[in-house]
């Protein structure tokens, strides 16, 4: 085996985990403190990176201009999402809140190509998708610089989100409501309000999860399909875990490429597409709460 190619495979594989976690993380965002699984989320990535590429490409305006116009976009959006779809059906059962968020995807779609069109758009982030010279002048592997800026910029959006949940008082407020809806409300912590901080924050997450799956493979309707690939990544992490979806990730992320490298010949190839949904079934069978999850004991 060749050593260096080994490693090409699965650092490539955990750089692509981490862009992995920070959609899966959009999903945590809402199922952590509402009990609701945002099947929009995946809408939400399609949304934010065209309405960035279609600002540009409309009016003519710089990259650094559209990010700035598309945050308070999506966060706008966010914030409505919650007030039109969410706050109408609290205390509904979770399937039909779960419906909803099926119906509003197709909604956000619809809309993102009404407004922008439907054609695939080119995005040129200001970094390039060449080997890093360092890694391979130092250690002969090929890994893209590109995955490796992303995976950084994924690590600092992560690092802000935790410091936010963890030293502020809204992130206070974030885990209480988290924890108990009822006790945050008696205690007067606004439900409403924070439900619709978290969305604009899922908002913000799919915004640069978009940029840079988009910058990756181009701006365009698949890149709906990338929320379905944060499925396994919470299933093994767990529904509710931040640490659990970035863990999650980088299994998901790591295995899919050395399966697809290692096994794939064996099979004919073409497996890094349904690789991670066996192993999700395969870990739901011997933990369905997930690594981070919290374990549920059921009495017969």
């Amino acid at each position: 085996m060749n050593v260096n190619f080994f490693f090409e495979v699965l650092i490539g594989g955990l750089l692509s985990g981490v862009m992995y976690a920070l959609v899966a993380i959009g999903f945590v965002l809402i199922y952590k403190a509402s009990g609701v699984f945002n099947f929009a989320q995946g809408a939400m990535v399609f949304f934010a990176a065209l309405t960035c590429v279609g600002i540009v490409d409309k009016f003519g305006v710089s990259l650094w201009v559209a990010i700035p116009l598309t945050i308070v976009i999506m966060i706008l959006l966010g914030i409505a999402i919650e007030r039109v779809v969410l706050r109408p059906l609290v205390n509904q059962p979770e399937i039909t809140l779960f419906m909803a968020t099926i119906g509003l995807a197709f909604f956000i779609e619809g809309l993102a190509q009404l407004m922008w069109g439907s054609q695939v758009h080119k995005l040129d982030l200001p970094i390039e998708d060449v080997p890093s010279e360092y890694l391979m002048n130092k250690f002969n592997i090929l890994v893209s610089q590109f995955d490796i800026m992303a995976a950084a910029v994924c690590g600092l959006l992560v690092t802000a989100l935790a410091l936010l949940f963890s030293k502020t008082k809204v992130g206070r407020a974030l885990r209480a409501v988290a924890d108990d809806h009822q006790a945050a409300l008696a205690v007067g912590i606004p439900l409403q309000r924070i439900w619709a901080v978290l969305w604009a924050v899922a908002g913000l997450v799919a915004l640069v999860a978009g940029l840079l799956w988009g910058a990756r493979n181009g701006v365009q309707f698949a890149l709906t399909f990338v929320a379905l690939k944060a499925l396994p990544v919470l299933i093994l992490g767990g529904f509710t875990s931040m640490p659990g979806a970035i863990v999650g990730g980088l299994i998901i992320g790591a295995s899919e490429k050395m399966a697809e490298v290692y096994i794939g010949p064996l099979v004919g190839g073409g497996i890094e597409g349904w690789f991670p949904y066996v192993l999700a079934l395969l870990f739901l069978l011997v933990r369905p709460e997930g690594l981070f999850g919290e374990k549920i004991i059921r009495r017969i």
